[in-house]
């Protein structure tokens, strides 16, 4: 059996590179003919082009890995039962659970490429790919939230800004205030807050603070004060997409200071925790449907397996998509809509192996 594992976990990995040889270049064309006007708009060079493509491979193929893996273990699956080869093992008195022993070897190899990946090498092709587009492609876009921004630093510190320009580095009606044991001590106000990149400091614009001793209120006002925080503007409104953008440890310390903040994209940054380990479980769940499916000869051949493959290829992003969307749109919980349609299909991959089996 230790031959036939070798081959069946080589068929399973070549026949996986392949689909993804196949379906990415495809998507890469499909994708360039939709922004080739953007790209001459923009005057583009190649480099810039390949480069923003490369991280694209990226995005991409970590996205829709679960579904290539699932065809192209349907497709070399129905090839061995077209041959008769899963006859032929299970005749040899091979139980169909040992069987299913390399397909789940090849899929925990899969499963850890890809959580390695979804941990550290995807989140940088993520920050440029969406670098790109919302310079390029969805230049009118909102990137991140700009009106009504509270911001709590730490147990001490809040601050708030009415509006905040990206472009310009430019906050308006600012406000921090510092508490200690539950009691103001100063608040500070300016009609403005702007980084001076060539100073390399903030500058407010009509100052006003006010301190509170234990025996006196104290005032100070300014025209123009400039000074130093402890933060950068952009972290008061970071990108809609930044937790994509983050590796394995950066993304908690960043969900543990947006929860610290309040921030409403709080559930979007969950779910990608989230769907980071979802998804190479989903591997799993997608080779053994796969194999069930595909091990035995059907009326109709290859095509008919295929066409089970796509339908519930599609079903799987459509449960993706649809609980991804309740997050976003609602305060549906995140872990719930991630882990969702694992267990929805988990369930259909119990019946159809004992389905299978018999």
């Amino acid at each position: 059996m230790k031959l036939l594992d070798l081959y069946i976990i080589r068929k399973y990995l070549s026949t996986f590179l392949v689909m993804l040889g196949m379906f990415i270049p495809i998507s890469i064309l499909v994708d360039l003919s939709q922004k080739i006007d953007k790209f001459k708009q923009h005057d583009l060079t190649t480099f810039e082009i390949l480069s923003h493509y490369y991280n694209f491979v990226w995005v991409f193929g970590y996205t829709l890995f679960p579904i290539f893996l699932f065809l192209s273990v349907i497709w070399f699956t129905s090839k061995l039962a077209s041959n008769t080869e899963v006859i032929a093992i299970l005749s040899s008195g091979v139980s169909f659970y040992r069987y299913l022993l390399p397909f789940v070897v090849s899929a925990t190899v899969i499963a850890i490429f890809a959580f390695g990946s979804s941990m550290f090498w995807v989140p940088n092709a993520s920050e440029r790919f969406n670098a790109f587009e919302y310079e390029y492609v969805k230049k009118n876009r909102k990137v991140r939230q700009t009106d009504n921004i509270f911001k709590q630093l730490n147990k001490q510190d809040f601050i708030y800004l009415s509006n905040y320009n990206a472009n310009r580095k430019i906050g308006y009606n600012f406000t921090w205030e510092h508490f200690e044991e539950d009691q103001l001590v100063y608040k500070i106000q300016a009609q403005n807050i702007r980084w001076v990149e060539k100073d390399s400091v903030f500058r407010l614009s009509r100052f006003f603070q006010r301190t509170i001793t234990a025996d006196k209120e104290v005032i100070r006002n300014e025209a123009r004060l400039d000074t130093l925080f402890p933060f950068e503007l952009d972290e008061l409104a970071p990108l809609n997409y930044k937790a994509q953008t983050l590796n394995f440890f950066e993304l908690n310390d960043f969900i543990e200071q947006e929860e610290l903040n309040g921030s409403p994209l709080i559930n979007s940054h969950l779910l990608v925790r989230q769907k980071r380990w979802a998804i190479p479980v989903s591997a799993f769940i997608l080779t053994l449907i796969a194999v069930a499916v595909a091990s035995f000869k059907k009326r109709g051949g290859m095509g008919i397996n295929l066409a089970m493959g796509i339908i519930l290829a599609f079903l799987y992003i459509f449960f993706d998509k649809i609980f991804e969307v309740m997050v976003e749109k609602s305060n549906f919980t995140p872990w719930i809509a991630a882990w969702t349609p694992n267990f929805l299909f988990a369930i259909l991959s119990v019946y159809l192996l004992r389905h299978a089996k018999r």
